[in-house]
């Protein structure tokens, strides 16, 4: 709690005892009471009354808009990514969207674009979303919980995900999407509140927020482990059945 809010509070509980005492004593001579009544509990009332300030931060991302949202992220500086960085990448896509696809962070290529999913893993991903009819142009939005990307691609560290979650969280309002598609352990478990492995997680919709949440391999597990293909490709067709998308192919990649 911050100071001034303290301050109030303690101004406001003791003018409400000062209160309570003065009629107490009136109706001690005027009234037909009797005997004095205790001091009721004022601390729920005045927390009620004077509630804690918004934080600056979270108040100007609840009222804006995916564009100022975008310029918020861009020149966001509130944890140490922000110093490294070439570019924040906000995300890209349609609003609307039929399905949300989120990662983990930027990598080195999308760090110098400020474009996510433009790297190798960002072209096998383009491969999967053709198979089963989504593409960034028309129906899909596509982002990362941190939206700068960490030194030597490390994951991101707890602090850095819990800083910039608020951002996503007004992402994934603002474009209502009707699916979302989790790329990798680090974004399912921070989204979801687990500690699971990829594994154990996959293979089930999730409800996020009254949105169905699929969980995946991130492509670049994938590409560096070629065995992972067929559980994907199974991920990709639950996710087109449920929103009855057309399969183009066979396959993921």
């Amino acid at each position: 709690m911050d100071h001034e809010t303290q301050e109030k509070r303690e101004r406001l509980h003791h003018n409400l005892i000062n209160m309570w005492n003065f009629y107490d004593e009136v109706e001690q001579y005027v009234g037909d009471k009797g005997e004095s009544q205790d001091i009721p509990d004022f601390s729920s009332y005045v927390q009620s009354v004077i509630k804690e300030p918004k934080d600056q931060f979270i108040e100007t991302i609840e009222i804006s808009n995916i564009h100022q949202l975008a310029s918020l992220i861009k020149s966001c500086s509130r944890c140490p990514l922000s110093e490294k960085r070439t570019h924040a990448v906000p995300g890209e896509g349609v609003i609307n969207a039929k399905v949300m696809i989120i990662g983990e962070g930027p990598g080195g290529s999308e760090d110098v674009a400020g474009i996510p999913f433009v790297g190798e893993a960002g072209v096998y991903l383009e491969s999967w979303l053709k198979a089963i009819s989504l593409n960034r142009k028309e129906n899909v939005f596509i982002t990362n919980v941190v939206k700068c990307r960490p030194p030597l691609n490390r994951d991101p560290e707890n602090s850095e995900l819990t800083t910039c979650f608020p951002f996503l969280e007004k992402q994934i309002a603002l474009i209502k999407p009707e699916a979302i598609l989790c790329l990798g352990k680090v974004a399912s478990n921070h989204i979801l509140g687990k500690k699971g492995t990829l594994s154990s997680l996959r293979g089930q919709f999730y409800n996020y927020h009254s949105i169905p949440l699929l969980v995946t391999y991130h492509p670049s597990a994938v590409l560096r482990n070629e065995s992972l293909k067929g559980a994907v490709w199974q991920d990709l067709q639950m996710l087109a059945g449920f929103l009855n998308l057309p399969i183009k192919r066979k396959g993921s990649s």
